[in-house]
């Protein structure tokens, strides 16, 4: 019996040996005669490996260097050095006829007492991916329905993206230690003359025109901002109605206060004006988009140019997913443009800031100059958001 068990299993083994080395004889004579094919196999099998390998693999955001962000937004604060706080110092001392003399000097103070500035402000962190305060935007604004509201709509594609890559080229020249990000500013709702249909005297632009802008970013790996003039309407309205579009990774937003008529005044009568309640109902909007979608943080841009364009702005809440750049909007010579700088931006505080250039109408009095990037480099904060007009 065991004889038999043990005759069963030798021939079986004999058996799986013989067909073992028949399918190694078949695999050597293929490889030999046809070895591209086994080659060209075995390589797509390898590429398709990677290739489902790298579908799965998330996009990598190194996380915050919290040292180099403080590093970064102390030097663009840009604050002038602190001067030298003097103590006087009596000495006495003897002359060669024992008389006494008393002598004062003047010897700086140690050590200094440490001066308080407005800038750089004292705000949460960024979550990880953040564009600033490592990164400048050079953006261009308008609207592709008109030439006469900026660059962005004056000029034929080709030409409007050339002329912005010369100011790209400028700012990376004048400042090369804070890379530019090319970004397209458009208004997405615009404020008019005439009522409307529903009385709320502003413009929704169709999803096909804010489509365009995205495409033409996309040549130059621009980001996009969407504008929101709100006219008799209000942010609560008109921000959800850009969801989708907020959505995307490259997708910012900007809301002007100067469209916002809360009097019921029509827009371009008066100046309107932007309360914290509305910049924070924004800001939170786009942070629950970030949290929801697993993005990196959004930028928001606020046009200001006078002081009753955004009030209670030290309620203005700051969050680790949303960057706020108070953007200086007016327009003039340099030296009012300075000082509208000074007075509304530098003095009233929230986190970046941004500065507006107009091609026409900064230049319309005799022997005035388009500022430049080493004018506004000088300036006390750095502005990071640059948008021209």
């Amino acid at each position: 019996m065991k004889d038999n068990i043990f005759l069963k299993i030798k021939s079986t083994f004999r058996s799986t040996h013989f067909w073992f080395f028949v399918i190694l004889l078949f695999v050597l004579v293929l490889f030999f005669v046809t070895p591209e094919f086994l080659s060209s196999t075995v390589s797509n099998n390898i590429k398709d490996v990677i290739t489902k390998l790298e579908e799965k693999k998330e996009p990598t955001i190194s996380p915050l260097d919290t040292v180099a962000y403080d590093k970064k937004i102390n030097e663009i604060a840009n604050n002038p050095p602190d001067k030298i706080v003097y103590e006087t110092v009596k000495t006495v001392e003897t002359d060669k006829n024992g008389k006494s003399i008393t002598k004062t000097t003047k010897v700086p103070l140690s050590p200094q007492p440490i001066k308080s500035h407005l800038w750089p402000v004292k705000t949460v962190y960024p979550n990880d991916g953040a564009i600033l305060p490592f990164n400048r935007i050079i953006a261009y604004y308008g609207n592709l329905y008109s030439k006469k509201m900026g660059v962005l709509g004056e000029y034929e594609e080709s030409e409007m993206l050339r002329r912005l890559d010369v100011e790209v080229k400028k700012w990376n020249t004048a400042d090369p230690f804070t890379p530019v990000v090319p970004a397209l500013h458009y208004i997405a709702v615009v404020a008019q003359g005439s009522a409307g249909q529903d009385g709320k005297y502003r413009a929704r632009m169709p999803d096909k025109e804010i489509d365009k802008v995205l495409k033409i970013a996309e040549k130059i790996n621009a980001i996009v901002f969407l504008d929101i003039q709100v006219g008799f309407s209000n942010l609560q309205t008109e921000v959800p109605l850009l969801e989708k579009y907020l959505k995307l990774p490259n997708v910012h937003l900007g809301i002007d206060a100067e469209f916002s008529m809360k009097t019921g005044i029509r827009p371009g009568k008066v100046v309107g004006t932007f309360d914290a309640t509305d910049i924070n109902f924004a800001a939170e909007f786009m942070a629950k988009i970030v949290k929801e979608n697993n993005l990196t943080p959004k930028i928001l841009v606020i046009h200001r140019y006078t002081q009753k364009m955004i009030t209670n702005y030290q309620n203005i809440k700051t969050l680790p997913e949303v960057q706020i750049v108070m953007h200086m909007d007016g327009w003039g010579g340099a030296a009012k443009k300075i000082n509208t700088y000074k007075q509304f931006v530098y003095k009233e505080p929230v986190q970046f800031t941004g500065f507006k250039l107009f091609y026409k109408n900064d230049v319309l009095d005799k022997g005035t100059t388009l500022m430049t990037p080493n004018d506004l480099l000088k300036l006390n904060p750095q502005p990071l958001y640059i948008q021209y007009q």
